[in-house]
């Protein structure tokens, strides 16, 4: 992880952001953080307060059950909010965010402006959307259809761009099945006239 603090690099990164004019309009201390792939965005382990914006790259968000095992939450690419719920809610003992390739995260210190932060109609605003879209994503996956198969072909319509599934580990975990589970289920669905293999872990919708 390393934290960027050059005032030309910070302005750059926001000027880009989809959030310019929130961004611009709070005036807060601004900095970029740089992960690596496999770096912890956030973990409870986390013992300052952060909100992140995820300007590049991508990662993916898990529950953590107490035997252990991971059970996917979602998955995050550029424009993404990190730290929402910590705004109004105590810091979760279970979940973490995982970057899963190299990661640019626009961030600042969550406590240090919470004033700013709350007397703020457009970034209220904004963090309304976010929550009601994660809230959403949530339902859908309580309200998934049955089967794997149905899983599978649901997920690629209307999750995959392009309905086009790529790589294979990565989906499985979201699918909450194993990679030999999906690959045998691709493999029917292919021979079925379902879907189509563009190459290695990457299937196409037709």
């Amino acid at each position: 992880m390393e934290r960027i603090y050059t005032k030309a690099e910070v302005d750059a990164c926001i000027a880009r952001s989809k959030y310019h004019s929130v961004l611009a309009s709070l005036d807060l201390e601004y900095y970029l953080i740089k992960y690596e792939k496999g770096e912890f965005v956030s973990s409870p382990f986390q013992k300052e307060r952060l909100f992140q914006i995820v300007e590049q790259g991508s990662l993916n968000i898990y529950f953590v059950r107490d035997d252990g095992t991971h059970y996917s939450l979602s998955n995050g690419t550029a424009d993404y909010f990190l730290g929402d719920m910590d705004i109004f809610y105590p810091k979760s003992n279970n979940i973490y965010a995982q970057a899963v390739e190299s990661l640019i995260c626009i961030s600042f210190a969550i406590e240090k402006h919470r004033d700013r932060l709350l007397s703020s109609s457009k970034f209220l605003e904004l963090i309304c959307k976010s929550l009601a879209a994660k809230i959403g994503a949530i339902t859908t996956i309580e309200a998934a259809p049955a089967s794997l198969m149905e899983r599978v072909l649901s997920c690629m319509e209307y999750k995959c761009r392009h309905g086009t599934l790529k790589g294979i580990e990565q989906a499985a975990f979201h699918l909450h099945c194993s990679p030999r589970q999906l690959q045998r289920i691709l493999n029917q669905c292919e021979a079925d006239g379902v879907v189509k293999r563009l190459g290695k872990g990457t299937y196409q919708l037709l």
